[in-house]
């Protein structure tokens, strides 16, 4: 049986190589984690990953990854399940939300901490479902789907700009490139209508972001997705899709996805609008 740390505790920044422990956590919990997430989160903001230890030995873990002057987005708020209780989490969260600053700070919150969220200054903007199934059979041909590499960097990430708070070149350079991610976009008529990325992950394949123009444009990439994560060994899929899209969930009933759990999108002030309509697919949990 494995000791318990009995110490005072300590928190202090995180590298890459500290965080597949976490990862491992994350597993434990049910998330689903990507395989190969870190390289990508830590690109965006090598600074804002924190463990609490006691007595030298990890005991919680937190992110808070920035990505300009005025948003950052808060995940993997965990505590090791047999030391929850003693106020490690609460003091871990303290100590790493100061790194945000004076930013707006999103979370997706699952329901059991939602009320915490609350008291410490959060408001729900609206939920989001977590949709998982075999991998569909397509409607047809995945037209003009092509590889992310086909694709101007920049006119890509103006498209990826339109649905997140923040500009995220850094992450977005890492999350299409990262070795197990396959990135796909929609062209039509010599522009993007949607892009989006599939990864192997601890369970289901996790498909994120899904975003795109219309419906249409969303089941074709959602298609083409769920091919490319049975070429590299999957048979279920599994995508985070927010209630701000409606259009999201009939898709998801469309391809025989059914909700498996459910977290809130939650915010402590004003962030930068977004196409709602666009996202069909939120990018990941952990870093929004």
């Amino acid at each position: 049986m494995a000791s318990v740390p009995s110490g005072s505790l300590s928190v202090s920044r995180a590298t890459a190589r500290e965080w597949e422990l976490v990862r491992s956590w994350a597993a434990e919990e049910g998330w689903n984690p990507g395989l190969s997430d870190a390289p990508a989160f830590f690109a965006q903001d090598p600074r804002g990953f924190f463990l609490g230890r006691v007595d030298g030995e990890p005991v919680s873990a937190i992110s808070v990854v920035t990505y300009d002057d005025a948003y950052a987005f808060l995940g993997f708020y965990l505590v090791r399940p047999e030391l929850r209780g003693l106020g490690h989490g609460l003091a871990t969260w303290r100590a790493a939300l100061a790194h945000a600053g004076g930013r707006s700070v999103g979370l997706d919150g699952v329901p059991a901490q939602q009320d915490n969220y609350r008291r410490s200054g959060f408001t729900t903007a609206y939920r989001t479902a977590r949709y998982v199934g075999g991998i569909p059979a397509p409607d047809g041909p995945a037209a003009g789907v092509v590889g992310a590499g086909q694709v101007d960097p920049a006119v890509l990430a103006a498209y990826d700009s339109a649905c997140h708070h923040a500009d995220r070149p850094r992450f977005l350079s890492a999350w299409l490139t990262t070795p197990g991610h396959r990135a796909l976009v929609r062209v039509v008529d010599g522009r993007p209508t949607g892009y989006g990325v599939v990864r192997p992950a601890q369970d289901e394949a996790r498909i994120g972001p899904l975003f795109a123009d219309t419906p249409a444009d969303a089941a074709v990439l959602l298609d083409a997705l769920a091919g490319e994560a049975r070429a590299f060994g999957a048979d279920r899929i599994a995508v985070d899709m927010p209630e701000s899209n409606p259009a999201a969930a009939r898709l998801a009933g469309d391809r025989g996805l059914e909700p498996t759990f459910e977290t809130a999108r939650m915010y402590t002030g004003p962030v930068r609008p977004v196409a709602h309509e666009r996202v069909f697919g939120v990018t990941t949990l952990e870093l929004g």
